[in-house]
């Protein structure tokens, strides 16, 4: 592209609202009809589930509020370049995240590949989630939470009334979320009740990952109908993404502010937030800290999966992307930050209630979101209102980020083939056909024995080494390959002044450092990680299978 491409497109027609000019339809591949569908549609796909039960429980884990230096750090060193690099070459090239790199460098096209695959399993496993919220939101329209109170058909003969009961580990695992295996009834367990609705009554556990078992049909037809949603979300392209981030990208946050408000009004709630808060500056020299912020700036803000550059695609040439990219950030972060003072208000009513330590009762991952949070709502007035809130913010901030990922995965396919797939109904047939067959996929994970390999693609296949790896090679090919200096000319070109010199240096030198240094210290955590599980849930042939997933995926760079 000659770096007077802009001025080409001065004399086009009047520009959609919030941008500058608008843009000639390269190929018929259309474009945001305003501004705010695409920064909507952004939010939708950067902030998701992941705010709300991960970064509340590491930034309580890992020295309070000492854990904001590192997360700032790596906010300002990689997380803000590379989602601004990612964005940059999607809106310069007019192209999804596999073709931009013919423009760019085709050498490093394989990162294309690599990302897109990734989409194609995140895609598969993360709607799982979706999923169990939906059944948990069925549930919670009944006249008493099933999760409340024993005596339900699927409780055990362990377990004791809601007063007697404290929270102990769980069958999830997700992120840093470990299973808590018992040999023999003997052993003295007091299960919360929502524990043991998510072990027996909707997903019923079954005792390893090669005892598949049989299907949870309640499960199966919610998983139908997320599906049958994001489809929709998606069919149109852009015309009906864009639309549909209206409701999805802002309706969680007003369900965010009423759990927020409700939450610090409960007694207790202030002893929660100095959990959450309380700055233990020792924690700064244990390298899981860093390796915790680093991986999860990389999660929130979706860096690697190419998200950001097909949706940053659609944009007009001149789109002052460069701002764009750092409000997004920062409401990114400020998201999760908020996100923690209603998640942590709520635990610390819990304690108060059942007069027991927060570590006890806080938990990562969907733990929190199934077992912990729903045993504290069941605990307030009007429950099934709180609980409909909650599950509802959950299944709204997921859908959001699945049909993100459907939608950039069609735009790079069609980009790929374009005189084929943009003629007719193809593209809607391709994407129906690719929902059919990932939704078939997926019921492997709503059997009995599906959590086991939900578990397992998400620690090796869309884990942070993939994701660390792919953020090395990007920063490579535009600080070297292609030339930082280059690339700044460009984007002088789509907004009329050069970015921070941060950037470029963050691009040539610090990030590609810290990814470089990163799998070493993320290696050897998960080498501890699963010297902790072997026993507890694979066979020694489990972590293998999942690690060569991970090189299938790597391999695709090259």
């Amino acid at each position: 592209y000659p770096t007077s491409r802009g001025q080409s497109r001065a004399a086009a027609a009047a520009a959609p609202q919030g941008y500058p000019q608008k843009p000639k339809d390269a190929g018929g591949r259309g474009h945001w009809g305003s501004k705010a569908e695409f920064i909507l549609t952004v939010m939708g796909a950067i902030i998701g589930p992941g705010n709300i039960w991960r970064f509340p429980y590491l930034c309580y884990r890992n020295g309070g509020g000492v854990f904001f230096i590192p997360y700032i750090l790596f906010m300002l060193t990689c997380g803000i370049p590379l989602f601004f690099l990612e964005t940059a070459i999607g809106q310069y090239t007019s192209q999804g995240g596999i073709t931009c790199w013919k423009k760019i460098c085709p050498l490093f096209q394989g990162m294309g590949f690599a990302s897109h695959l990734i989409i194609i399993f995140s895609a598969t496993s993360y709607i799982i989630i979706i999923a169990w919220a939906f059944l948990y939101l069925f549930l919670s329209f009944s006249e008493e939470l099933p999760w409340a109170t024993c005596g339900h058909y699927w409780n055990t003969g362990s377990n004791l009334s809601s007063a007697a009961f404290f929270f102990l580990g769980g069958w999830f695992i997700f992120y840093f979320s470990f299973s808590v295996h018992f040999p023999s009834p003997s052993s003295v367990i007091i299960f919360a009740p929502p524990n043991v609705l998510s072990s027996h009554r909707v997903l019923k556990i079954s005792s390893g990952i090669e005892d598949v078992g049989s299907l949870r049909w309640e499960l199966v037809l919610c998983l139908i109908l997320t599906w049958v949603i994001c489809y929709f979300c998606v069919w149109k392209g852009i015309k009906s993404t864009g639309k549909a981030a209206y409701f999805t990208a802002t309706f969680p946050f007003v369900i965010l502010f009423i759990l927020l408000v409700r939450g610090v009004t409960l007694p207790g709630a202030m002893d929660g937030i100095i959990y959450y808060l309380y700055p233990d500056v020792s924690r700064l020299s244990d390298p899981q800290v860093w390796m915790d912020a680093g991986t999860q700036i990389l999660f929130s803000y979706a860096i690697g999966f190419g998200f950001l550059t097909s949706l940053g695609s659609y944009n007009t040439y001149n789109n002052n992307c460069y701002r764009d990219c750092f409000y997004l950030c920062l409401l990114n972060s400020a998201t999760s930050i908020v996100a923690g003072f209603a998640i942590f208000s709520v635990l610390g009513f819990m304690t108060y209630e059942q007069g027991v330590d927060i570590s006890q009762v806080a938990e990562s991952g969907p733990g929190l979101a199934f077992i912990v949070y729903p045993r504290a709502v069941a605990m307030m007035p009007m429950p099934q209102v709180w609980s409909v809130c909650f599950f509802s913010m959950i299944i709204l901030l997921g859908l959001d980020s699945q049909f993100v990922s459907l939608e950039c995965l069609m735009t790079s396919l069609v980009d790929l083939f374009p005189a084929y797939l943009r003629q007719g109904c193809r593209r809607e047939l391709l994407l129906l056909a690719f929902c059919c067959t990932c939704c078939l996929l997926g019921f492997s994970m709503v059997t009995e024995g599906g959590i086991y390999l939900l578990q397992l693609l998400d620690h090796h296949v869309c884990s942070g080494t993939t994701l660390i790896l792919l953020s090395f090679c990007q920063s490579v090919s535009i600080g070297w390959v292609y030339g930082a200096d280059h690339f700044y000319g460009n984007i002088a070109d789509m907004i009329g002044y050069r970015p921070n010199p941060l950037m470029k240096y963050c691009w040539c030198y610090i990030t590609p450092l810290i990814c470089a240094v990163s799998p070493l210290i993320y290696g050897h955590f998960r080498l501890i990680y699963f010297a902790m599980s072997f026993n507890l849930m694979y066979p020694l042939r489990g972590p293998p299978a999942g690690t060569i997933l991970s090189f299938l995926i790597s391999g695709k760079l090259w």
